[in-house]
């Protein structure tokens, strides 16, 4: 019964995760994209789509690490304040990988002095990475509490 329970755990987490790291992915993929376009570069949308794949297979072994490290923490402290508090699983799990990936490139910062994903350089780029991972903690709360009932406590 429990290695039931933490296999299941651990889909969800894949899951979410995997969720999280596509969109943050393709937001990456378009928005250094829209400064190409900006400066006068055509950008086709066979090479859009070329890019964007080769982004997400560039990036896995990287950013996709660290956004998994990061809900790794992020989700074993809101996993705790939903245990203590009874506070909203799914408020927390999407406050909880928002934060993390924020947390995870606002860490990356101080290495080069530059942030090292193109796509979060800009103010809106920088919230669409975060609203990514509030999205992946959003798929883990949904995904936990409709396996558990109520109850979306790791």
């Amino acid at each position: 019964m429990k290695l039931n329970f933490y296999l299941r755990l651990c889909t969800h987490f894949f899951v979410a995760v995997i969720f999280a790291f596509v969109l943050a992915s393709l937001f990456h993929s378009q928005f250094v994209m829209a400064e190409l376009t900006k400066v006068g570069v055509e950008i086709l949308f066979n090479d859009r789509l070329s890019m964007s794949l080769d982004d997400l297979l560039g990036l896995y072994p990287t950013y996709g690490i660290v956004v998994a490290v990061s809900y790794f923490i992020a989700f074993i402290v809101a996993g705790l304040f939903i245990k203590w508090f009874k506070w909203s699983p799914y408020l927390l799990y999407c406050l909880a990988g928002g934060v993390g990936v924020t947390v995870a490139l606002l860490a990356m910062h101080p290495i080069l002095e530059i942030t090292l994903l193109a796509g979060a350089r800009s103010t809106f780029g920088f919230l669409c990475q975060s609203l990514a991972g509030a999205m992946g903690g959003l798929i883990f709360s949904h995904l936990r509490t409709r396996q558990s009932g109520a109850k979306a406590v790791i």
